[in-house]
């Protein structure tokens, strides 16, 4: 493989990815706008809130390495909006509901670093190292709401098991992948994911025979050693592109964000000077051997017109191999999620006086809808901006979390009621609940 081979036109100028300032998800702090004024609001798609205070802030680290975008940057980089709701509560009460009836994997071995993998001398021959692994890297691309996104993941099982972050396929309704050397696309399913660690496991439909990434230990890693990263960089697919750089330091804390005003803090992270790129989220950090010691996951972009980072941040491979291990093994608990979750297809924020006084209605409380997005089950419904959801499956809904909370006593596919209140009146309608990647 050459490192120009198949490789997108990376030099050129690129469009930003714009810094959105974070907002704690249950925080309602979005700005209404007058209700006579045109209507702004927010990119369409499926994200949080009316706006995000668009400046830089350098304490969050930005997930570049996540999504190369079909619309818009924003939108398609969001994963979260109802869907966050949804899966912080699904995982206090139902979590592995979708995937009871599987059976535990055993456990995924990491092998020893291999010789020289973690010495800084001598020159590396990134090529070489990359042909090791080409064949189990693969392009992930995910449909979240009107928009697309691309990333990268790896194959750690003969059956099409497949590591990435977590915020590759967060909030999708659709996944599909590429895999090197076969023409056809596949779908894909989650089986599980722990957000707080960005750590996801999705499953190829219908393959079997595949090749696998080799994963190695990271605990042996010091900063100076030699690394190379592979990844789906601006989405271009074909062979994955290729860097390489030095570890710079280790056992970092980040705060890692996207687009919509979603963040979480990470712990551990590997920090290296690999020059990713948007669409390399998922993608491996290797040792000298060829071995993954790492999984990319945020970087900090280097300008105003480039998406490219030479300040990066990876998952350990010890981290990552932990938790797909629980994952596989079926083990039910707090920060572990599976399968999908109910999609209403709505940007909401809790109702306050304010916006129920510019909005001309005498209600006190509710879920106030921001947008909706096209050909979901909200709009299906008649849902419409500016529309009050004020009761769900039969539950009184006040809030953004008791609208999470209503729903996620439902699974995709189900039907329940839905009241809202808009200005022309009070309405009542029969819902089928969509699925999506919590």
């Amino acid at each position: 493989m050459s490192e120009t081979e198949n490789q997108p036109e990376l030099n050129q100028p690129l469009e930003p990815i714009v810094p959105i300032e974070a907002e704690p998800m249950g925080q309602d702090n979005a700005l209404l706008p007058p209700v006579s004024a045109a209507p702004s609001g927010p990119p369409s798609g499926w994200v949080p809130g009316a706006t995000a205070a668009v400046a830089p802030n350098n304490s969050i680290w930005y997930r570049i390495a996540a999504a190369v975008v079909v619309a818009s940057v924003i939108a398609a980089a969001a994963g979260v909006g109802i869907g966050l709701t949804l899966a912080r509560s699904l995982n206090l009460g139902h979590a592995g509901t979708a995937q009871t009836s599987s059976q535990p994997e055993s456990p995924l071995q990491p092998e020893n670093p291999g010789n020289g993998s973690t010495q800084s001398s001598g020159n590396l021959n990134a090529t070489a190292i990359a042909n090791k692994v080409d064949s189990a890297i693969v392009d992930i691309n995910t449909v979240i709401g009107s928009s697309s996104a691309a990333g990268t993941g790896m194959i750690v099982s003969s059956n099409g098991e497949v590591l990435t972050n977590d915020h590759v396929v967060r909030g999708s309704s659709s996944i599909k992948v590429t895999i090197a050397g076969r023409a056809q696309t596949y779908t894909a399913h989650e089986i599980g994911v722990d957000r707080s660690a960005d750590v996801a496991l999705i499953q190829i439909d219908g393959v079997s025979g595949l090749p696998t990434v080799k994963i190695a230990s990271s605990s042996a890693l010091s900063v100076g050693d030699s690394i190379v990263a592979l990844g789906n960089a601006l989405g271009a697919g074909g062979t994955p592109h290729v860097t390489q750089g030095t570890i710079t330091a280790l056992d970092q804390t980040i705060t890692a964000g996207e687009g919509g005003g979603q963040s979480e803090q990470l712990n551990g992270m590997i920090q290296s000077d690999a020059v990713i790129y948007p669409g390399d989220s998922g993608g491996p950090l290797l040792n000298k051997s060829g071995q993954v010691v790492g999984m990319i996951t945020a970087g900090q972009p280097q300008g105003y017109r480039s998406s490219a980072s030479n300040i990066g941040y990876a998952i350990p491979s010890d981290t990552a191999l932990s938790v797909i291990n629980r994952i596989r093994a079926r083990e039910q608990a707090s920060d572990l999620t599976y399968g999908q979750v109910g999609y209403l297809g709505v940007s909401i924020q809790t109702l306050d006086a304010t916006s129920a006084g510019q909005l001309g209605l005498s209600l006190t409380s509710g879920a106030l809808v921001i947008s909706v997005v096209a050909g979901s089950p909200a709009d299906a419904a008649g849902l419409s901006r500016y529309s009050v959801i004020t009761e769900a499956g039969g539950s009184a809904v006040t809030s953004t979390d008791s609208l999470g909370a209503a729903l996620t006593a439902h699974q995709p596919g189900d039907s329940i009621s839905l009241t809202w209140v808009a200005q022309d009146g009070t309405h009542t309608a029969t819902v089928t609940l969509a699925g999506v990647n919590p």
